[in-house]
């Protein structure tokens, strides 16, 4: 296999996302991993972080190579304004969707294996007059993908989400037999080409208590889920429930599991993150490229600190990886 190139966007220039650049060159990987930044901007990071890094310009013509610890590739970006750790400035915008739109773009053109994205402030994007709803839908907009899905994993377990970003009045009426059904489909096809999963397990939760009572306590179950999982069932996927959100997590079941649906965002997650917070990874499936992305925010009053916890960014570093090998084993296999 040939070694994976990795795209890093290092997001909110105020926030820890440099400073997570910083910290993953400390280490060795078995992939190039390129920082989309500013140079200046790495380089002062570092100093406050008193941590040495050998920066080298990214040559797109250059082969892939597995560099020496600390030192950090690095494709330059320049800022709208000068970056003070842990203030926001609206001005500098632009240049964090800069790192993405060329993070993206680049997947597509194949100059990139994977993406691994840093943290960004929606808030302070939309305070510069950009409609920003988040990175997931970044990618698919400009991807013109149009259903994806957000999947959480950790050390042995993995949530994927029929709805993510609603408030809890409005999910209900987003549930429907199609959105389940595409959902399921997109994740058991991103098991299988990017984890190494030849017959992906799902276990779906109901969106009701109990999975609904037998429509004693709400009829979503009967009206869509479990359509929805016959319909699946009839073409060969490995799919059961609806099954009680309250029970589905334990071992007897998730042994037996490659990934478990969640209906809403606050029914699996909380389950994944008190498992795995801090070494965990969002990755966003059906897009046409591989991205992950750390389980936290920005984490303003930290950065440029040293006190931080980097555990996200190498679970998430290592899955970006790890997805590559599979679908470049996955396109070799086809290939034959």
């Amino acid at each position: 296999m040939s070694l994976p190139r990795l795209v890093y966007s290092s997001g909110e220039p105020a926030g820890i996302g440099p400073d997570l650049a910083i910290l993953l060159a400390q280490q060795s990987w078995p992939a190039e991993v390129v920082t989309l930044g500013n140079k200046d901007l790495l380089k002062d990071r570092a100093k406050q972080l008193g941590l040495a890094v050998s920066i080298v310009d990214y040559q797109a013509e250059r082969p892939p190579q597995q560099w020496p610890v600390g030192t950090l590739v690095v494709s330059d970006v320049p800022l709208q304004a000068p970056v003070v750790a842990g203030q926001l400035n609206p001005a500098n915008s632009p240049y964090v969707l800069s790192l993405l739109q060329r993070a993206g773009e680049g997947c597509q053109s194949g100059a990139f294996d994977a993406l691994m994205t840093g943290p960004v402030h929606k808030g302070i994007i939309n305070d510069a007059g950009v409609a920003f709803s988040g990175h997931t839908e970044f990618f698919a907009e400009l991807s013109n993908t149009s259903q994806v899905v957000m999947m959480l994993a950790t050390e042995g377990l993995r949530v994927a989400l029929v709805t993510t970003h609603l408030p809890l009045a409005q999910v209900a009426d987003a549930i429907n037999q199609s959105l389940v059904e595409r959902v399921i489909r997109i994740t058991a096809h991103d098991l299988q080409h990017y984890f190494g999963c030849a017959t992906p397990r799902l276990l779906v939760c109901g969106l009701n208590p109990h999975a609904g009572e037998q429509g004693h306590l709400g009829h979503e179950e009967i009206d869509h889920i479990t359509p929805a999982l016959v319909q699946l069932q009839a073409e060969g996927l490995h799919v059961s429930g609806p099954w009680p959100a309250d029970t589905v997590f334990q071992p007897k079941y998730l042994d037996d599991a490659d990934v478990v649906i969640a209906m809403y965002h606050d029914q699996g997650l909380p389950v994944l993150k008190y498992r795995g917070f801090g070494n965990a990874a969002n990755i966003t499936l059906g897009l046409p490229f591989i991205r992950t992305s750390v389980d936290h925010g920005t984490a303003l009053d930290l950065a440029g600190t040293g006190n931080i916890d980097s555990g996200s960014a190498q679970y998430a570093l290592t899955t970006a990886i790890a997805m590559a090998g599979h679908r470049q084993h996955h396109e070799e296999l086809r290939d034959r």
